[in-house]
């Protein structure tokens, strides 16, 4: 290797970079997303390689804290950005991010979707879809919650990790989840429920690393995390609540920016996240639900997984003209 990598070096020092020539031949496509996308073990890498096998170009993802902060830094960004497509907001923030101006129409055909109640948008593409649920470790919890009711009433002794609603997706849809089964009641259980709470971290990988580390026995992920574990580590130890009010479901999409600077690439990768060669690699690399056909059967161990009978939603209208004053809700009711 080391005679490898001295004759690569004295190759280097007489002649320009071929590399890197043919990479500024190639065009780049910027596309942001949450930090759990981008590692080695998250589905972008697999992604990157599938596309890039067919577009001649260079996809780079930028990882983020989590999908809200996407929207927070586009804001923040304005015209400026550099991003090509947003990707892993969610359904639920769709008039708000239309209202930032920022997002062009797709042009994506939405037909082959199978999303539970469908979708309909010109401008944002579902790529995969989850219900939140409260996961525990089967180990240290005899008998888990039967429904919200009885999480937020619980042992207050039995701490449980929770994500931010201000820059999370599942932070976000926790708070929505509450408010469908509260209503006008949620803040009081958001101060119930502020006992068991032993942390609120910015994005889902910080709630989850803690859950496996063992510093807490519950926390919120999705029906979907126990086959993780199932798959790669060969255990049923992590399981899904399921709640006897239903589950909050969350389609999680991208959009390309109308600053974009390669706006038909930008549309080819939407359309490319509707084929199978990019919904196949959502069941085991995002550890969801696929959008759209996958052209191949779903792990086993997805037949295992709580399976809502009741998918519960509020309408992103509402969303929109509310989230603010059910934030400060939840501010309220945990106390900070």
């Amino acid at each position: 290797m080391r005679l490898a990598l001295s004759a690569f070096c004295a190759a280097a020092a007489v002649l320009p970079s071929i590399a890197l020539a043919q990479d500024a031949d190639r065009p780049v496509l910027t596309v942001y997303t949450y930090e759990s996308f981008t590692p080695d073990w998250g589905p972008g890498p697999r992604i990157e390689k599938a596309f890039e096998a067919q577009c001649d170009c260079d996809l780079r993802f930028v990882g983020l804290e989590d999908g809200v902060a996407i929207l927070n830094r586009l804001k923040l960004e304005g015209e400026g950005t550099q991003a090509d497509i947003a990707l892993g907001m969610t359904a639920e923030l769709v008039p708000e991010l239309k209202a930032t101006g920022l997002f062009a129409p797709s042009g994506v055909d939405l037909k082959p979707l199978t999303i539970p109640g469908g979708f309909s948008d010109d401008t944002f593409v579902p790529f995969d879809y989850s219900y939140l649920a409260f996961v525990y470790d089967s180990e240290s919890i005899a008998d888990p919650p039967k429904s919200l009711a009885e999480l937020v009433s619980g042992d207050p002794d039995q701490k449980i990790a929770i994500q931010d609603a201000r820059t999370s997706t599942p932070g976000l849809g926790l708070l929505l989840w509450m408010k469908a089964v509260f209503g006008d009641q949620a803040e009081a259980k958001w101060a119930e429920l502020s006992r068991r709470v032993l942390t609120v971290t910015p994005g889902w990988s910080e709630a989850y690393g803690l859950f496996t580390k063992g510093e807490v026995p519950i926390v919120l992920s999705y029906t979907t995390s126990p086959a993780y574990h199932q798959i790669e580590e060969g255990t049923d130890r992590y399981k899904a609540a399921a709640f006897s009010e239903g589950h909050y479901l969350q389609v999680e999409l991208a959009g390309m920016l109308r600053t974009s600077r390669q706006p038909e690439l930008a549309r080819r990768f939407l359309a490319f996240m509707l084929m199978p060669e990019f919904q196949s690699i959502i069941p085991t690399g995002n550890w969801s639900l696929p959008a759209a056909p996958t052209g191949e059967p779903l792990p086993a161990a997805f037949d295992t997984l709580v399976q809502p009978s009741r998918p519960l939603e509020i309408p992103a209208a509402d969303v929109a003209t509310h989230r603010a004053e059910w934030t400060a809700e939840w501010l309220r009711g945990l106390g900070r």
